[in-house]
């Protein structure tokens, strides 16, 4: 996990104490935290992947940056999330968020189980590919009909919900893209 994180600082072309102040810790102890020496609590290092522009879960995770990462079916989590709120989904590459890009498969609740009605936003754009079924993409107050084999791309940072069109549900391709601004 140190050694993730000063990679990151290094890439970022930052120094330790600029990191360590943007934190309010020491840069002892963000030294020893890069070197292995001591664990840290989860707030510290919630602050340190801020500061990095990270997510908590890729500075947590013990896995190292590949130039291939396979993902078998049978070794991905097979959903994540609570279908009464609208979706669940499938994480597809456990990719650093160095390549900006992670693929994500969303299944889109039926609508008889479905009691989301608000919208989402986030800071990354968003690109979706229908792959089964149908949805409503409700978007900045507009409603748009997608079915299997359309794609839309668009910023998180705008309000949006997948709304199921039937009681089939829908699984929507998404890659969440890291906006550089």
């Amino acid at each position: 996990m140190g050694t993730k994180i000063k990679e990151m600082r290094l890439r970022r072309k930052q120094t330790q104490q600029q990191i360590a102040d943007a934190c309010g810790i020491s840069k002892s102890l963000l030294s020893k935290i890069e070197n292995g020496q001591t664990a840290s609590a989860i707030a510290t290092l919630s602050k340190i992947s801020d500061v990095l522009e990270v997510p908590l879960s890729w500075v947590l995770d013990d896995k190292y940056e590949q130039d291939l990462v396979l993902l078998p079916k049978a070794r991905r989590e097979s959903k994540i999330g609570d279908e009464n709120m609208g979706y669940s989904y499938e994480l597809l590459a456990n990719r650093s968020q160095f390549s900006g890009l992670e693929p994500t498969i969303v299944h889109v609740t039926p609508k008889r189980m479905n009691l989301r009605q608000d919208s989402y936003t986030h800071s990354q754009d968003e690109f979706i590919y229908i792959l089964e079924g149908s949805i409503y993409l409700s978007y900045d107050g507009d409603k748009h009909f997608m079915e299997k084999g359309d794609s839309a791309y668009f910023q998180g940072s705008k309000p949006h919900l997948f709304i199921p069109v039937n009681d089939e549900g829908a699984q929507v391709l998404t890659l969440f893209i890291d906006n550089p601004v």
